[in-house]
């Protein structure tokens, strides 16, 4: 690993454990037991930092969204595979969700990202759930305002879970996880036909 790995996967670590506006480039530093001129060598600031860090997180979920969209057949366990590698992802960048208005407000390079890839996310997950409806694994007779708000819903939760787990519900990894999978997973049950709510109950529930 290159030195330059090895100070992101710190910063990563300590703004995961201590929180975003607690570290500075002198507290990653010092766990690498390297000198700071050695880190501002590599980064000048630790807003670059984040800024290739949310770059790591644009790109697994996309990388995620790509499979499931290159899927003809999509299932209900593609979908619920996707809700759970999404909140494995996000876990694991936790920081930036649960320092996300901060992180936008000092760094606008990644409030646009955040901006883009919201209206593109959109667009992904309107036509995974187009084809799911194909697949009749979605109802087909979903009234279009019912399919927006679901996206914006998803949007919200994926958001701000790991707040909401923070202050109130302290699972750890594997627990919280696996919890707001489920949550997630969840809104989609009444938009499922009969024979898939069954199987959902089956899997996911018993």
């Amino acid at each position: 690993m290159s030195t330059k790995e090895k100070i992101l996967a710190k910063a990563l670590e300590l703004f995961n454990e201590k929180g975003y506006n607690n570290i500075t480039t002198r507290h990653i530093a010092a766990d690498l037991s390297i000198s700071p001129g050695n880190l501002h060598y590599h980064f000048k600031h630790s807003e670059d930092i984040i800024k290739i860090l949310f770059t790591e997180l644009i790109l697994k979920m996309d990388e995620l969204l790509n499979k499931i969209k290159k899927k003809e057949n999509k299932t209900l366990e593609d979908l619920y595979l996707l809700t759970f590698s999404t909140c494995e992802i996000f876990y694991h960048y936790r920081f930036i969700f649960i320092n996300l208005v901060d992180v936008l407000k000092k760094i606008p390079e990644v409030e646009a990202k955040y901006e883009g890839i919201n209206f593109s996310r959109r667009e992904e997950f309107q036509l995974i759930f187009s084809d799911l409806q194909k697949n009749n694994i979605f109802k087909k007779d979903i009234p279009d305002f019912i399919m927006n708000s679901l996206t914006e819903q998803i949007f919200i939760i994926a958001d701000n879970w790991l707040t909401h787990n923070r202050l109130i519900s302290k699972l750890n990894k594997k627990a919280a996880i696996q919890s707001y999978t489920l949550l997630l997973m969840n809104l989609f049950y009444p938009l499922l036909n009969k024979e898939q709510q069954t199987l959902y109950e089956q899997q996911y529930i018993r």
